[in-house]
């Protein structure tokens, strides 16, 4: 008798929750998402149900409030909530880079005020790096803070693309404290920028802090992407991420640190995509008929479900692996390269060749491989190009290879 084996070696406890949160996304992402996508609206009760499930909590410790998983779980998870729905996964991923920065750089003080609320999602976080007039460039960055006289730092600058830059309580945001500082990069600090969730014109202690309406998007609707504008916003000097003795300038350290996690988690979403995509295609080619056959009886078609299927399993590993890594102390900027540019990659093509078996129905937005098309874009641009990860890579292979 032949033994299944599971390429991807899940615990138990790792094979229970990501049947969990694949049955949430079968019941209640997958009907929803067409809705909420073409409303562009927040979907507030799926947010609500994520809560309860703990997801907002899924990597902080358990001391705090949270489950405690590791990152390789949570990459699981991310898998299949974009399987679902890419724009809900969205609205855990900047939270979690946020907790992921305050849970390693974080005082314990700082630990002890925001992550307890943090894990029940009680209050959500974002983090912020990229400016209008700078893409790939984060050492541009012309946001910047000054210290007043009374101890606090006053930020004047603007941000874009801030997913859940409305809702946010927090944003983790990277701005210029040292213009001076030589090599660039040592003059950056991270902020926890605090605000008034769901208000665009903060006042009180957040004035200073506007949020413009969002921004109007090809994909990735319902989760809101928007501007920051800081206008004399006065942050306390104890909300630099890690304190002012340790955390003052250091904040492209840590925001770098953290986009790595990033990558493995948009990886996961690329993977997630990728995977619905094959599902749409593979239902949709047995269904279909020409010819008096399903298409999936032609080889033409049969080529491209395999090509499909083995880049959703390449992706899934490389992702894996990535996760792994990190999970075990490891440097895994290379590998998290890897997994970021060939799963958003494998996203694309995947949706793409789903897209293309589906002729003309695809391009009709009575079928789900319609939102697809236009959601995968975005995973080939958030958290650095695929350009940008192959410069990554090809550094990281010379540096670890040098003769």
């Amino acid at each position: 008798m032949a033994v299944a084996i599971d390429p991807l070696d899940k615990t138990e406890e790792q094979r229970a929750i990501t049947e969990m949160v694949r049955q949430f996304a079968d019941e209640q992402i997958i009907p929803n998402a067409e809705h909420y996508d073409q409303a562009d609206e927040y979907p507030e009760p799926i947010v609500e149900q994520l809560k309860e499930l703990g997801l907002f909590g899924i990597t902080i410790p358990e001391e705090y409030g949270g489950l405690g998983l590791d990152l390789t779980t949570y990459v699981m998870v991310v898998e299949e909530l974009s399987r679902g729905w890419i724009s809900i996964s969205g609205v855990i991923n900047t939270h979690f880079i946020g907790s992921y920065l305050l849970m390693k750089f974080g005082t314990d003080e700082q630990k002890q005020k925001y992550l307890p609320r943090m894990a029940t999602g009680e209050i959500r976080a974002a983090f912020s790096l990229s400016e209008p007039e700078l893409g790939s460039d984060v050492q541009a960055i012309k946001t910047a803070a000054k210290k007043l006289d009374d101890g606090r730092y006053e930020i004047n600058g603007q941000k874009m693309w801030v997913t859940n830059g409305l809702r946010s309580d927090l944003v983790f945001v990277l701005v210029k404290t040292d213009p001076d500082a030589q090599p660039r990069h040592k003059g950056f600090t991270c902020f926890i920028a605090e605000k008034e969730g769901g208000v665009a014109e903060n006042t009180g202690d957040y004035a200073g802090l506007v949020v413009p309406p969002q921004i109007k998007k090809l994909g990735y609707k319902g989760v809101e992407s928007t501007e920051l504008v800081f206008d004399g916003y006065k942050c306390p000097a104890e909300n630099i991420l890690g304190g002012e003795d340790a955390g003052l300038n250091k904040g492209f350290a840590q925001m770098m640190d953290a986009l790595e996690v990033g990558r493995a988690n948009v990886a996961a979403r690329g993977v997630g995509i990728a995977q619905r995509a094959l599902e749409l295609a593979l239902r949709y080619s047995q269904e279909r008929k020409t010819f008096g056959k399903p298409i999936a009886e032609h080889q033409a078609i049969q080529f491209k479900l395999a090509d499909m299927a083995t880049q959703v399993d390449a992706a899934r590993m490389l992702t894996i692996r990535a996760a792994r890594m990190k999970d075990a102390g490891e440097r895994s900027d290379l590998e998290a390269g890897m997994a970021k540019l060939f799963a958003s990659e494998a996203g694309r093509f995947c949706v793409e060749e789903s897209f293309r078996i589906h002729g003309g129905y695809g391009y009709s937005k009575e079928y789900e491989i319609e939102r697809l098309y236009r959601d995968a874009p975005l995973l080939l641009i958030g958290e650095g190009t695929s350009e940008i990860q192959r410069m990554v890579i090809g550094k990281k292979l010379l540096q670890r290879h040098k003769i």
